[in-house]
Protein backbone atom coordinates (compact mmCIF):
# COMPACT_ATOMS: atom_id res chain seq x y z
CA UNK A 1 0.00 0.00 0.00
CA UNK A 2 1.05 3.62 -0.36
CA UNK A 3 0.03 5.86 2.53
CA UNK A 4 0.31 9.54 3.23
CA UNK A 5 3.05 10.51 5.70
CA UNK A 6 1.77 10.71 9.24
CA UNK A 7 1.65 14.12 10.90
CA UNK A 8 4.57 14.32 13.32
CA UNK A 9 3.81 15.60 16.79
CA UNK A 10 5.49 18.77 17.93
CA UNK A 11 8.40 18.33 20.31
CA UNK A 12 10.34 20.70 22.49
CA UNK A 13 13.46 18.57 22.02
CA UNK A 14 16.17 20.03 19.80
CA UNK A 15 16.10 18.97 16.17
CA UNK A 16 18.96 16.93 14.71
CA UNK A 17 22.03 19.06 14.02
CA UNK A 18 21.75 18.43 10.30
CA UNK A 19 19.33 16.50 8.16
CA UNK A 20 20.25 14.71 4.97
CA UNK A 21 21.03 16.99 2.08
CA UNK A 22 18.33 16.77 -0.61
CA UNK A 23 20.84 15.25 -3.05
CA UNK A 24 22.17 12.66 -0.61
CA UNK A 25 21.25 9.11 -1.64
CA UNK A 26 20.39 7.67 1.74
CA UNK A 27 19.63 4.26 0.26
CA UNK A 28 23.32 3.89 -0.53
CA UNK A 29 24.39 4.20 3.11
CA UNK A 30 25.22 1.03 4.99
CA UNK A 31 23.35 0.18 8.18
CA UNK A 32 26.32 0.94 10.45
CA UNK A 33 26.55 4.46 9.04
CA UNK A 34 22.80 4.97 9.28
CA UNK A 35 22.69 3.94 12.94
CA UNK A 36 25.75 6.00 13.84
CA UNK A 37 24.31 9.14 12.23
CA UNK A 38 20.94 8.64 13.93
CA UNK A 39 22.72 8.25 17.28
CA UNK A 40 24.64 11.49 16.64
CA UNK A 41 21.36 13.17 15.61
CA UNK A 42 22.76 13.92 12.18
CA UNK A 43 19.91 11.95 10.59
CA UNK A 44 16.44 10.97 11.69
CA UNK A 45 14.88 7.55 11.52
CA UNK A 46 12.01 9.24 9.70
CA UNK A 47 14.35 10.37 6.92
CA UNK A 48 15.77 6.88 6.56
CA UNK A 49 12.34 5.28 6.45
CA UNK A 50 11.08 7.79 3.88
CA UNK A 51 14.17 7.11 1.76
CA UNK A 52 13.55 3.36 1.97
CA UNK A 53 9.88 3.76 1.04
CA UNK A 54 10.79 6.01 -1.86
CA UNK A 55 13.34 3.49 -3.10
CA UNK A 56 10.79 0.68 -2.83
CA UNK A 57 8.37 2.80 -4.85
CA UNK A 58 11.07 3.42 -7.46
CA UNK A 59 12.59 -0.02 -8.00
CA UNK A 60 10.31 -2.66 -6.53
CA UNK A 61 8.05 -2.80 -9.62
CA UNK A 62 11.07 -4.04 -11.59
CA UNK A 63 12.11 -6.77 -9.13
CA UNK A 64 9.06 -7.57 -6.98
CA UNK A 65 11.11 -8.18 -3.84
CA UNK A 66 8.79 -6.56 -1.30
CA UNK A 67 5.34 -8.13 -1.58
CA UNK A 68 3.77 -6.49 1.47
CA UNK A 69 4.45 -2.86 2.32
CA UNK A 70 3.76 -1.32 5.70
CA UNK A 71 4.30 2.38 5.16
CA UNK A 72 2.11 3.66 8.01
CA UNK A 73 3.50 1.17 10.50
CA UNK A 74 7.09 2.00 9.55
CA UNK A 75 6.44 5.74 9.83
CA UNK A 76 4.96 5.32 13.28
CA UNK A 77 7.97 3.27 14.36
CA UNK A 78 10.31 5.94 12.98
CA UNK A 79 8.48 8.66 14.90
CA UNK A 80 8.90 6.68 18.12
CA UNK A 81 12.56 6.03 17.30
CA UNK A 82 13.24 9.72 16.80
CA UNK A 83 11.42 10.58 20.00
CA UNK A 84 13.60 8.09 21.90
CA UNK A 85 16.75 9.62 20.41
CA UNK A 86 15.59 13.13 21.26
CA UNK A 87 14.86 12.09 24.84
CA UNK A 88 18.34 10.66 25.28
CA UNK A 89 17.17 7.08 25.73
CA UNK A 90 19.63 4.21 25.16
CA UNK A 91 19.68 3.31 21.48
CA UNK A 92 20.16 -0.11 19.94
CA UNK A 93 22.85 -0.93 17.42
CA UNK A 94 20.34 -0.70 14.54
CA UNK A 95 18.32 2.25 15.81
CA UNK A 96 16.35 3.74 12.91
CA UNK A 97 17.69 1.33 10.28
CA UNK A 98 15.09 0.10 7.74
CA UNK A 99 14.99 -3.70 7.27
CA UNK A 100 12.82 -6.30 5.55
CA UNK A 101 11.44 -9.61 6.86
CA UNK A 102 10.71 -12.75 4.85
CA UNK A 103 7.10 -13.89 4.38
CA UNK A 104 7.64 -17.26 6.09
CA UNK A 105 8.33 -15.68 9.51
CA UNK A 106 5.69 -14.39 11.93
CA UNK A 107 5.40 -10.63 12.18
CA UNK A 108 2.69 -9.22 14.41
CA UNK A 109 -0.36 -8.08 12.45
CA UNK A 110 0.74 -9.56 9.13
CA UNK A 111 0.07 -12.89 7.40
CA UNK A 112 2.71 -15.60 7.37
CA UNK A 113 1.53 -16.69 3.95
CA UNK A 114 4.47 -18.86 2.82
CA UNK A 115 3.81 -17.80 -0.76
CA UNK A 116 0.40 -19.47 -1.07
CA UNK A 117 -3.17 -18.24 -0.92
CA UNK A 118 -3.85 -21.05 1.56
CA UNK A 119 -2.31 -18.90 4.29
CA UNK A 120 -2.91 -15.37 3.10
CA UNK A 121 -5.25 -14.81 6.06
CA UNK A 122 -2.97 -16.49 8.62
CA UNK A 123 -2.17 -13.32 10.58
CA UNK A 124 0.42 -13.55 13.33
CA UNK A 125 -0.52 -12.37 16.81
CA UNK A 126 3.11 -11.96 17.89
CA UNK A 127 6.54 -11.47 16.39
CA UNK A 128 8.84 -14.38 15.75
CA UNK A 129 11.79 -13.97 18.19
CA UNK A 130 14.14 -13.01 15.36
CA UNK A 131 11.82 -10.14 14.41
CA UNK A 132 11.44 -9.13 18.06
CA UNK A 133 15.23 -9.10 18.42
CA UNK A 134 15.66 -6.86 15.38
CA UNK A 135 13.05 -4.45 16.71
CA UNK A 136 14.71 -4.46 20.15
CA UNK A 137 17.93 -3.35 18.45
CA UNK A 138 16.03 -0.42 16.94
CA UNK A 139 15.50 -1.73 13.40
CA UNK A 140 12.34 -0.65 11.58
CA UNK A 141 10.57 -3.17 9.34
CA UNK A 142 9.42 -1.51 6.11
CA UNK A 143 8.23 -4.55 4.17
CA UNK A 144 7.93 -8.31 3.83
CA UNK A 145 9.86 -10.11 1.12
CA UNK A 146 8.95 -12.81 -1.37
CA UNK A 147 9.88 -16.50 -1.25
CA UNK A 148 8.86 -19.66 -3.11
CA UNK A 149 6.02 -21.73 -1.70
CA UNK A 150 7.15 -23.24 1.62
CA UNK A 151 10.60 -21.77 0.88
CA UNK A 152 11.71 -24.97 -0.84
CA UNK A 153 13.29 -23.86 -4.11
CA UNK A 154 16.50 -22.21 -5.35
CA UNK A 155 14.26 -19.82 -7.33
CA UNK A 156 11.80 -17.25 -6.00
CA UNK A 157 8.32 -17.16 -7.49
CA UNK A 158 4.83 -18.24 -6.53
CA UNK A 159 1.30 -17.83 -7.83
CA UNK A 160 0.27 -15.60 -4.91
CA UNK A 161 2.89 -12.87 -5.26
CA UNK A 162 4.51 -13.59 -8.63
CA UNK A 163 8.19 -13.83 -9.51
CA UNK A 164 11.07 -11.93 -7.95
CA UNK A 165 13.75 -10.86 -10.42
CA UNK A 166 17.48 -10.55 -10.04
CA UNK A 167 18.47 -6.85 -10.30
CA UNK A 168 21.60 -7.88 -12.24
CA UNK A 169 19.71 -9.73 -14.96
CA UNK A 170 16.01 -10.58 -15.05
CA UNK A 171 16.53 -13.88 -16.81
CA UNK A 172 18.75 -15.36 -14.09
CA UNK A 173 17.71 -16.55 -10.66
CA UNK A 174 17.61 -14.13 -7.78
CA UNK A 175 18.24 -17.19 -5.63
CA UNK A 176 16.03 -18.97 -3.17
CA UNK A 177 14.47 -19.22 -0.93
CA UNK A 178 15.35 -15.77 0.48
CA UNK A 179 15.34 -14.27 -3.00
CA UNK A 180 13.07 -11.37 -2.13
CA UNK A 181 15.25 -10.57 0.88
CA UNK A 182 18.39 -10.45 -1.27
CA UNK A 183 16.80 -8.36 -4.01
CA UNK A 184 15.53 -5.85 -1.44
CA UNK A 185 19.15 -5.31 -0.35
CA UNK A 186 20.94 -5.49 -3.69
CA UNK A 187 18.57 -2.95 -5.25
CA UNK A 188 19.01 -0.54 -2.34
CA UNK A 189 15.59 -0.71 -0.69
CA UNK A 190 17.14 -1.57 2.70
CA UNK A 191 20.69 -2.26 3.94
CA UNK A 192 19.73 -5.41 5.89
CA UNK A 193 17.23 -8.18 5.21
CA UNK A 194 16.15 -11.15 7.27
CA UNK A 195 16.46 -14.57 5.66
CA UNK A 196 16.56 -18.22 6.66
CA UNK A 197 18.61 -21.20 5.56
CA UNK A 198 18.04 -24.97 5.70
CA UNK A 199 20.04 -25.84 2.61
CA UNK A 200 21.47 -22.55 1.41
CA UNK A 201 18.56 -20.11 1.41
CA UNK A 202 20.61 -17.21 2.81
CA UNK A 203 23.94 -17.96 1.18
CA UNK A 204 22.68 -18.72 -2.33
CA UNK A 205 20.58 -15.54 -2.78
CA UNK A 206 23.52 -13.53 -1.39
CA UNK A 207 25.76 -15.21 -3.98
CA UNK A 208 23.31 -14.52 -6.84
CA UNK A 209 23.00 -10.83 -5.87
CA UNK A 210 26.61 -9.87 -5.04
CA UNK A 211 25.87 -9.64 -1.30
CA UNK A 212 27.10 -10.89 2.05
CA UNK A 213 24.94 -13.53 3.75
CA UNK A 214 25.50 -15.35 7.03
CA UNK A 215 24.24 -18.79 7.90
CA UNK A 216 24.78 -18.82 11.69
CA UNK A 217 25.59 -21.94 13.70
CA UNK A 218 22.75 -24.17 14.78
CA UNK A 219 21.13 -22.62 17.85
CA UNK A 220 22.61 -19.12 17.63
CA UNK A 221 19.50 -17.20 16.48
CA UNK A 222 16.10 -18.01 18.02
CA UNK A 223 13.02 -18.67 15.93
CA UNK A 224 9.44 -19.70 16.63
CA UNK A 225 6.30 -19.18 14.57
CA UNK A 226 3.19 -19.11 16.73
CA UNK A 227 1.15 -19.58 13.54
CA UNK A 228 2.79 -22.95 12.84
CA UNK A 229 0.61 -26.02 13.05
CA UNK A 230 2.06 -29.34 14.15
CA UNK A 231 5.58 -30.31 15.13
CA UNK A 232 8.64 -29.17 13.24
CA UNK A 233 10.43 -31.72 11.08
CA UNK A 234 13.65 -33.34 12.26
CA UNK A 235 15.46 -31.77 9.30
CA UNK A 236 14.24 -28.31 10.28
CA UNK A 237 15.20 -28.81 13.90
CA UNK A 238 18.69 -29.89 12.88
CA UNK A 239 19.42 -27.52 10.03
CA UNK A 240 17.04 -24.53 9.76
CA UNK A 241 18.56 -21.24 10.92
CA UNK A 242 17.76 -17.52 10.67
CA UNK A 243 20.38 -15.11 9.34
CA UNK A 244 21.04 -11.69 7.82
CA UNK A 245 21.76 -10.57 4.25
CA UNK A 246 23.51 -7.23 3.73
CA UNK A 247 25.85 -5.36 1.43
CA UNK A 248 28.84 -5.37 3.80
CA UNK A 249 30.43 -7.72 6.30
CA UNK A 250 30.14 -5.04 8.97
CA UNK A 251 26.37 -4.80 8.51
CA UNK A 252 26.05 -8.59 8.67
CA UNK A 253 28.05 -8.54 11.91
CA UNK A 254 25.72 -5.90 13.39
CA UNK A 255 22.58 -7.70 12.27
CA UNK A 256 23.78 -11.06 13.55
CA UNK A 257 24.57 -9.59 16.97
CA UNK A 258 21.07 -8.13 17.07
CA UNK A 259 19.42 -11.40 16.01
CA UNK A 260 21.44 -13.72 18.26
CA UNK A 261 19.67 -13.03 21.54
CA UNK A 262 18.32 -16.24 23.15
CA UNK A 263 14.57 -16.63 23.56
CA UNK A 264 12.53 -18.92 25.76
CA UNK A 265 10.37 -20.10 22.84
CA UNK A 266 13.33 -21.73 21.05
CA UNK A 267 14.92 -24.47 23.17
CA UNK A 268 17.82 -24.75 20.72
CA UNK A 269 19.20 -21.35 21.59
CA UNK A 270 21.37 -20.37 24.48
CA UNK A 271 24.06 -17.87 25.29
CA UNK A 272 27.24 -18.87 23.51
CA UNK A 273 30.38 -18.11 25.55
CA UNK A 274 32.82 -15.74 23.91
CA UNK A 275 35.94 -17.45 22.53
CA UNK A 276 38.75 -17.34 25.10
CA UNK A 277 41.30 -16.34 22.49
CA UNK A 278 41.34 -15.59 18.79
CA UNK A 279 42.15 -18.52 16.55
CA UNK A 280 45.29 -18.44 14.42
CA UNK A 281 44.85 -16.86 11.01
CA UNK A 282 44.93 -20.10 9.07
CA UNK A 283 42.65 -21.18 6.24
CA UNK A 284 42.13 -24.38 4.26
CA UNK A 285 41.25 -23.82 0.62
CA UNK A 286 39.41 -26.39 -1.45
CA UNK A 287 41.33 -27.00 -4.67
CA UNK A 288 39.68 -27.31 -8.07
CA UNK A 289 40.20 -31.08 -7.96
CA UNK A 290 37.82 -31.34 -4.97
CA UNK A 291 34.87 -30.86 -7.29
CA UNK A 292 35.97 -31.60 -10.88
CA UNK A 293 32.67 -30.22 -12.21
CA UNK A 294 33.22 -26.83 -10.56
CA UNK A 295 32.67 -24.00 -13.04
CA UNK A 296 35.81 -21.93 -13.78
CA UNK A 297 34.20 -18.79 -12.34
CA UNK A 298 33.53 -20.57 -9.03
CA UNK A 299 37.06 -21.96 -8.90
CA UNK A 300 38.50 -18.54 -9.68
CA UNK A 301 36.47 -16.97 -6.87
CA UNK A 302 38.02 -19.41 -4.38
CA UNK A 303 41.48 -18.58 -5.72
CA UNK A 304 40.81 -14.85 -5.37
CA UNK A 305 39.64 -15.23 -1.78
CA UNK A 306 42.66 -17.38 -0.93
CA UNK A 307 45.00 -14.81 -2.45
CA UNK A 308 43.37 -12.04 -0.43
CA UNK A 309 43.84 -13.96 2.81
CA UNK A 310 47.45 -14.85 1.97
CA UNK A 311 48.23 -11.22 1.12
CA UNK A 312 46.87 -10.23 4.54
CA UNK A 313 49.26 -12.61 6.28
CA UNK A 314 47.05 -15.67 6.68
CA UNK A 315 48.60 -19.15 6.42
CA UNK A 316 46.68 -20.66 3.49
CA UNK A 317 46.94 -24.28 2.28
CA UNK A 318 44.97 -26.57 0.01
CA UNK A 319 43.21 -29.20 2.09
CA UNK A 320 39.97 -31.17 1.96
CA UNK A 321 37.81 -31.74 5.06
CA UNK A 322 36.49 -35.28 5.61
CA UNK A 323 33.39 -36.75 4.02
CA UNK A 324 32.52 -33.85 1.74
CA UNK A 325 30.60 -35.84 -0.87
CA UNK A 326 28.99 -38.00 1.80
CA UNK A 327 27.58 -34.87 3.45
CA UNK A 328 25.85 -33.86 0.22
CA UNK A 329 24.08 -37.23 0.12
CA UNK A 330 23.41 -37.06 3.85
CA UNK A 331 21.36 -33.87 3.40
CA UNK A 332 19.09 -35.74 1.02
CA UNK A 333 18.93 -38.81 3.26
CA UNK A 334 17.70 -36.70 6.16
CA UNK A 335 15.34 -34.33 4.34
CA UNK A 336 13.61 -36.63 1.85
CA UNK A 337 11.97 -39.15 4.22
CA UNK A 338 11.23 -36.39 6.72
CA UNK A 339 10.63 -32.89 5.40
CA UNK A 340 9.98 -33.69 1.75
CA UNK A 341 7.66 -36.61 2.48
CA UNK A 342 5.59 -34.39 4.74
CA UNK A 343 5.41 -31.64 2.14
CA UNK A 344 4.50 -33.64 -0.94
CA UNK A 345 0.91 -34.51 0.05
CA UNK A 346 0.04 -30.86 0.77
CA UNK A 347 1.73 -29.27 -2.24
CA UNK A 348 -1.14 -29.64 -4.76
CA UNK A 349 -3.45 -27.64 -2.48
CA UNK A 350 -1.01 -24.71 -2.58
CA UNK A 351 -2.15 -23.94 -6.12
CA UNK A 352 1.38 -23.54 -7.47
CA UNK A 353 2.35 -25.98 -10.25
CA UNK A 354 6.02 -25.01 -10.11
CA UNK A 355 6.55 -26.15 -6.53
CA UNK A 356 4.93 -29.51 -7.32
CA UNK A 357 7.19 -29.98 -10.34
CA UNK A 358 10.31 -28.75 -8.58
CA UNK A 359 9.90 -31.11 -5.61
CA UNK A 360 9.15 -34.06 -7.92
CA UNK A 361 12.34 -33.34 -9.86
CA UNK A 362 14.28 -33.01 -6.60
CA UNK A 363 13.19 -36.51 -5.66
CA UNK A 364 14.38 -37.85 -9.00
CA UNK A 365 17.71 -36.05 -8.71
CA UNK A 366 18.45 -36.98 -5.10
CA UNK A 367 17.09 -40.52 -5.03
CA UNK A 368 14.77 -42.35 -2.68
CA UNK A 369 15.50 -42.71 1.03
CA UNK A 370 13.57 -44.48 3.77
CA UNK A 371 13.00 -43.41 7.35
CA UNK A 372 15.70 -45.92 8.35
CA UNK A 373 18.09 -44.20 5.94
CA UNK A 374 17.28 -40.87 7.57
CA UNK A 375 17.93 -42.17 11.08
CA UNK A 376 21.22 -43.72 9.98
CA UNK A 377 22.25 -40.42 8.41
CA UNK A 378 21.49 -38.50 11.60
CA UNK A 379 23.61 -40.99 13.55
CA UNK A 380 26.48 -40.75 11.06
CA UNK A 381 26.27 -36.96 11.10
CA UNK A 382 27.52 -36.87 14.70
CA UNK A 383 30.74 -38.66 13.80
CA UNK A 384 31.39 -36.48 10.77
CA UNK A 385 30.84 -33.34 12.81
CA UNK A 386 33.48 -34.57 15.24
CA UNK A 387 35.90 -35.09 12.34
CA UNK A 388 35.19 -31.62 10.97
CA UNK A 389 35.75 -30.03 14.37
CA UNK A 390 39.16 -31.73 14.53
CA UNK A 391 39.93 -30.46 11.04
CA UNK A 392 38.83 -26.93 11.98
CA UNK A 393 41.03 -27.02 15.07
CA UNK A 394 43.99 -27.05 12.69
CA UNK A 395 42.52 -24.87 9.97
CA UNK A 396 39.94 -22.59 11.62
CA UNK A 397 38.48 -21.25 8.35
CA UNK A 398 37.63 -23.17 5.18
CA UNK A 399 37.37 -21.31 1.87
CA UNK A 400 35.06 -23.09 -0.55
CA UNK A 401 32.61 -22.33 -3.35
CA UNK A 402 29.17 -21.06 -2.45
CA UNK A 403 27.75 -22.78 -5.52
CA UNK A 404 29.57 -24.86 -8.13
CA UNK A 405 27.88 -22.96 -10.99
CA UNK A 406 27.00 -19.34 -11.82
CA UNK A 407 23.38 -18.33 -11.17
CA UNK A 408 21.06 -20.48 -13.26
CA UNK A 409 18.48 -19.24 -15.73
CA UNK A 410 15.15 -18.48 -14.08
CA UNK A 411 12.93 -21.53 -13.55
CA UNK A 412 15.72 -23.95 -14.51
CA UNK A 413 14.58 -26.29 -11.73
CA UNK A 414 11.27 -26.93 -13.49
CA UNK A 415 12.70 -27.13 -17.01
CA UNK A 416 13.48 -30.87 -16.91
CA UNK A 417 14.64 -33.57 -14.50
CA UNK A 418 18.14 -33.36 -16.00
CA UNK A 419 18.38 -29.61 -15.44
CA UNK A 420 16.97 -29.94 -11.94
CA UNK A 421 19.70 -32.47 -11.22
CA UNK A 422 22.32 -29.95 -12.38
CA UNK A 423 20.85 -27.33 -10.07
CA UNK A 424 20.95 -29.67 -7.09
CA UNK A 425 24.48 -30.82 -7.84
CA UNK A 426 25.67 -27.21 -7.98
CA UNK A 427 24.51 -26.68 -4.40
CA UNK A 428 26.63 -29.49 -2.94
CA UNK A 429 28.87 -27.03 -1.02
CA UNK A 430 25.82 -25.37 0.54
CA UNK A 431 24.12 -28.60 1.56
CA UNK A 432 27.27 -30.08 3.12
CA UNK A 433 27.58 -27.18 5.56
CA UNK A 434 23.86 -27.18 6.38
CA UNK A 435 23.97 -30.83 7.45
CA UNK A 436 26.68 -30.10 10.02
CA UNK A 437 25.03 -26.94 11.38
CA UNK A 438 28.22 -24.93 10.90
CA UNK A 439 28.42 -21.17 10.42
CA UNK A 440 29.18 -20.01 6.88
CA UNK A 441 29.51 -16.55 5.38
CA UNK A 442 28.82 -15.99 1.69
CA UNK A 443 31.03 -13.15 0.43
CA UNK A 444 31.03 -11.64 -3.08
CA UNK A 445 34.24 -11.64 -5.10
CA UNK A 446 33.17 -9.42 -7.99
CA UNK A 447 31.62 -10.07 -11.38
CA UNK A 448 32.49 -12.72 -13.95
CA UNK A 449 31.58 -12.92 -17.61
CA UNK A 450 29.42 -15.96 -18.35
CA UNK A 451 28.46 -17.19 -21.82
CA UNK A 452 24.69 -17.63 -21.95
CA UNK A 453 21.88 -17.82 -24.48
CA UNK A 454 21.60 -14.06 -23.95
CA UNK A 455 25.23 -13.55 -24.93
CA UNK A 456 28.11 -12.93 -22.56
CA UNK A 457 26.85 -11.27 -19.42
CA UNK A 458 28.38 -10.31 -16.09
CA UNK A 459 26.99 -12.10 -13.04
CA UNK A 460 28.11 -11.94 -9.40
CA UNK A 461 30.55 -14.51 -8.04
CA UNK A 462 31.49 -15.39 -4.49
CA UNK A 463 32.76 -17.86 -1.92
CA UNK A 464 31.62 -19.18 1.44
CA UNK A 465 33.84 -19.02 4.50
CA UNK A 466 33.18 -21.80 7.01
CA UNK A 467 34.21 -22.15 10.67
CA UNK A 468 33.58 -24.35 13.71
CA UNK A 469 30.30 -24.21 15.66
CA UNK A 470 29.89 -20.91 17.44
CA UNK A 471 32.78 -19.27 15.57
CA UNK A 472 30.88 -16.82 13.40
CA UNK A 473 33.58 -14.38 14.49
CA UNK A 474 36.12 -16.28 12.38
CA UNK A 475 33.84 -16.29 9.33
CA UNK A 476 33.46 -12.53 9.74
CA UNK A 477 37.19 -11.94 10.33
CA UNK A 478 38.04 -13.73 7.09
CA UNK A 479 35.12 -12.00 5.39
CA UNK A 480 36.48 -8.55 6.21
CA UNK A 481 39.78 -9.50 4.53
CA UNK A 482 38.18 -10.90 1.40
CA UNK A 483 35.73 -8.00 1.15
CA UNK A 484 38.53 -5.43 1.35
CA UNK A 485 40.23 -6.99 -1.67
CA UNK A 486 37.11 -7.12 -3.86
CA UNK A 487 34.93 -4.48 -5.54
CA UNK A 488 31.71 -3.52 -3.78
CA UNK A 489 28.85 -4.46 -6.10
CA UNK A 490 25.66 -3.13 -4.53
CA UNK A 491 23.29 -1.36 -4.45
CA UNK A 492 22.45 -1.67 -8.11
CA UNK A 493 19.65 -0.19 -10.20
CA UNK A 494 17.61 -3.09 -11.63
CA UNK A 495 18.39 -3.88 -15.23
Amino acid sequence: MSDRPLARSASSSPAPRSEAAPSEALHRLDAATMAARVAKRELTAAALVEAALARIEEVNPAVNAVVRRMDDEARRAAELADRAAADGQPLGALHGVPVTVKINIDQRGHPTDNGTALYQDLVAAADNPVVANLRAAGAIVVGRTNAPVYSMRWFTDNTLHGATYNPWHREYTVGGSSGGAAASVSSGMVPIAHGNDIGGSVRYPAFCNGLVGLRPSYGRVPSFNGTAKGAGSVASQLMAVQGPIARTVRDVELAFAAMAVPHIDDPRTGTMPAPLQPAPRRAAVLARSTWPDCHPTAARAVEQAAQALAAAGWDVVEAVPPGLDELHRMWAAITIPDLMSALEPVLPAAGDPNIVTAVAYWRQALGEFTAADGLAAVARRHGLLRQWQRFLAGWPVIVMPTSLQPPFARLADVESPAMAAQVMRAQAPLLAISVLGLPALSVPTGLAGVDTVHGRIDLPTGVQLVAAPGREDLCLAAGFVVEAAMPRLCPIDPR
